[in-house]
């Protein structure tokens, strides 16, 4: 019985070793929930990286409020059911900062998990950190108070795009692909009313929709492309639906440019560099390591040499992160009750290329300068490539902060 005791003893004390770190009570803990495992884990595993990185940074110079920064990791693998689970999880865990990203769909259901756990848990609010997730309803009719979105949404990106293409002359027919749930309809929806607009010379040619994540060969869709006549595709895509959909427009020699979210995802640029398709793809996002602004690009040198594999594809949560530990800081407190009011209205100065975005009160919307990037061959300027391909992100177009800016139905519903 002695030994069984000890032996016991010694597993519940490795046990407890192993969830220390989880359970903590003088760090500043940050629950990252987004998948970790399935189709979404690349994303995912970005996001949490870039996390470490950020917290590790902070950390060395002495923390938050005197406190080390803790990333705590939960896999949602990108369903918004076990997203729940894991928020509650990481809520019995002392976690009241909340990161969550990819899948609007998934952060929906969270937004609205957070703003009733609120309302009836007076004094363990949390608060909703979304740095990827970007239907438009998340900041408008369904706007909440504890909800913060890093992201540019469907309607800033679909209107800066559509303005560059319309800009372009040789631009007469699209054809819009998009994945067949809330995003994708959002995003289709305010491109083609973007681009037939009155005084557009462009042509909405098709509008289709794809089952989300579960087509393997995208050579039919690629043959009504080519059918189309189209000359540009506009695509929100991401992940394998992007991937796959380059493969098979390499493989049928479909000729056309690409106007995309998502492209800079982990495995699509590689995607297009074997498809050939060197200054035919674009993406839109809040810049790319290759902007000329020193002090991000040493710090992209320090991040490489950290996670070789993994490149910075989000730069907002550099921005998100700091503002949020300015905001503790400034309210002296984790509380997200004390230090909410802070984030509302904050100015900062983004990670990505030094200029100043702000947090809009009316919807919690971060605005920001936006770039459209082409992805191709390097100049000597141009440091980093993506994914070993000797191929990387130039800027085509920078959209100043004030053009970014569009109207919200938001209401938003302010605790007493």
């Amino acid at each position: 019985m002695r030994k069984l005791f000890g032996i016991a003893t010694v597993a519940m004390l490795a046990l407890g070793t192993a969830i220390l770190p989880a359970m903590a009570a003088d760090t500043l803990k940050i629950g990252y929930v987004d998948p970790l495992s399935g189709g979404g884990a690349a994303a995912g595993q970005i996001g949490l990286n870039q996390l470490k990185f950020i917290a590790e940074e902070i950390n060395g110079k002495g923390g938050v409020l005197g406190k080390q920064v803790e990333i705590i990791p939960y896999d949602n693998q990108l369903d918004p059911q076990v997203s729940l689970v894991q928020i509650q999880k990481a809520i019995d865990q002392g976690v009241r900062i909340i990161v969550q990203g990819n899948g609007s769909s998934v952060a929906a259901t969270v937004e609205s998990f957070v703003d009733k756990f609120n309302s009836r848990n007076p004094g363990k609010e949390v608060v909703h950190i979304n740095h990827a997730a970007i239907d438009p309803s998340l900041t408008n009719d369904n706007c909440s108070y504890w909800h913060f979105a890093f992201d540019a949404n469907v309607n800033i990106k679909i209107e800066a795009m559509t303005n560059f293409m319309k800009a372009n002359a040789a631009i007469k027919k699209v054809y819009l692909i998009n994945q067949d749930y809330s995003f994708g309809h959002s995003v289709a929806g305010a491109a083609a009313e973007k681009l037939s607009a009155e005084g557009s010379s462009i042509e909405v040619v098709a509008n289709e929709f794809v089952p989300l994540q579960k087509v393997t060969d995208f050579s039919p869709y690629i043959a009504k492309i080519k059918a189309s006549g189209a000359d540009s595709v506009l695509t929100a895509n991401w992940g394998n639906d992007l991937q796959l959909m380059i493969k098979a427009a390499g493989d049928a020699g479909l000729s056309v440019n690409w106007y995309t979210f998502y492209a800079g995802l982990a495995g699509t640029p590689t995607a297009i560099q074997q498809a050939g398709m060197e200054d035919n793809v674009f993406q839109i996002t809040e810049g790319v390591n290759n902007i000329d602004y020193k002090p991000m690009q040493e710090k992209v040198k320090e991040y490489i040499a950290k996670y070789p594999d993994s490149p910075i594809y989000y730069p907002r949560l550099f921005t998100a992160m700091g503002m949020v530990f300015k905001a503790v800081e400034e309210a002296e407190s984790e509380d997200p009750v004390k230090f909410v009011p802070k984030l509302e209205g904050m100015r900062y100065a983004n990670f990505i290329d030094g200029k100043e975005g702000f947090m809009r009160p009316d919807d919690h919307q971060y605005f920001q300068t936006m770039y459209i990037s082409g992805f191709g061959a390097l100049g000597a300027d141009q440091p980093f490539d993506e994914e070993g391909t000797g191929w990387g992100w130039k800027v085509a177009a920078a959209v100043p902060v004030d053009d970014t800016i569009v109207s919200t139905t938001c209401q938003m519903k302010r605790p007493e």
